[in-house]
């Protein structure tokens, strides 16, 4: 077998091409006959599959896009009747519960409100812890801000208007006073002798306050280390009344001389012991409502 000639010398020979018509399909050899080139059928075989695989590829591809676009419209199409669906099954608005009316509801509640520590101090019936003058002004001094009182000596008596002078044992005895306590605290020559009277109400303890004038004095209260004060002097007084209890304080220099403007260690003192002596009544009512709160 001779090989094939690509006609170099007077251009290139009419090919068999299978997918040509009227091509000349290549025959060479000797004989009778033409005999087939089997080389140039294989090349022509080889170059037809491969179209043919070409063509099948492209048609795969645009099947594939075909089947895509189906399905993406099938997806669409499908949700938009699962949609459709899911909305019309739904209940109409009046049908439609309200948050309102499936949300619980509680009733409000609310802590009770704290005793009054007054109250347990207003009146006999619910002031019924132990009372004294070494109760109500316990220890051997006191101390306010920074300065400390000696604490002098103590009487306790039930008749009240005997430790009473001037207008005082009068108001005392119309307001039905049932004790009156007293103690002395001293410091650098000031002594103060402050006076608790106790009544049933607290109405009775501030009709004594009220009715008490400058000349409403309770007895200055010595011994014990204190010396005599306020028995002939100019004396700094002062009355109040917190719950069933009115309390005077009755102050000056136990050198025996008067109270002036001026004399302002006097004031200063007798306001600690009025203002400490108030602590203290408080002090006690609150003590009987902590304890009645926790019954």
């Amino acid at each position: 077998m001779r090989p094939m000639s690509f006609g170099q010398q007077g251009g290139p020979p009419s090919q068999w091409d299978p997918w040509k018509p009227n091509s000349q399909q290549p025959w060479t050899g000797s004989g009778d006959g033409p005999t087939p080139d089997w080389a140039a059928l294989a090349e022509a075989s080889e170059t037809r599959n491969k179209r043919r695989r070409l063509l099948f590829i492209g048609g795969g591809a645009l099947a594939t896009v075909a089947i895509g676009t189906a399905v993406a419209v099938a997806v669409v199409s499908a949700n938009g009747d699962s949609e459709a669906s899911t909305a019309s099954s739904l209940p109409a608005t009046a049908d439609i519960p309200s948050q309102s009316a499936t949300a619980p509801s509680f009733a409000p509640t609310s802590a009770p409100p704290p005793l009054d520590p007054k109250e347990f101090v207003s009146s006999k019936t619910k002031d019924t812890a132990p009372i004294g003058a070494d109760i109500l002004f316990p220890g051997t001094q006191l101390t306010m801000g920074e300065t400390v009182y000696k604490k002098g000596p103590t009487t306790d008596t039930k008749k009240c208007a005997s430790v009473a002078q001037g207008t005082l044992p009068k108001i005392l005895d119309a307001n039905d006073c049932t004790r009156l306590m007293r103690v002395t605290y001293v410091k650098d020559g000031v002594a103060v002798t402050v006076g608790v009277a106790v009544f049933d109400t607290e109405a009775q303890a501030t009709k004594v306050k009220t009715q008490a004038d400058d000349k409403s004095v309770v007895r200055s209260l010595s011994g014990s280390g204190v010396k005599s004060f306020c028995d002939s002097a100019i004396c700094r007084t002062t009355t109040n009344s917190y719950g069933r209890y009115a309390y005077f304080t009755t102050a000056g220099f136990t050198n025996g001389k008067n109270v002036t403007e001026k004399s302002t260690q006097v004031f200063s003192t007798g306001d600690d012991l009025a203002e400490f002596t108030f602590r203290q009544i408080r002090r006690r009512g609150e003590a009987q409502a902590s304890a009645a709160a926790n019954e």
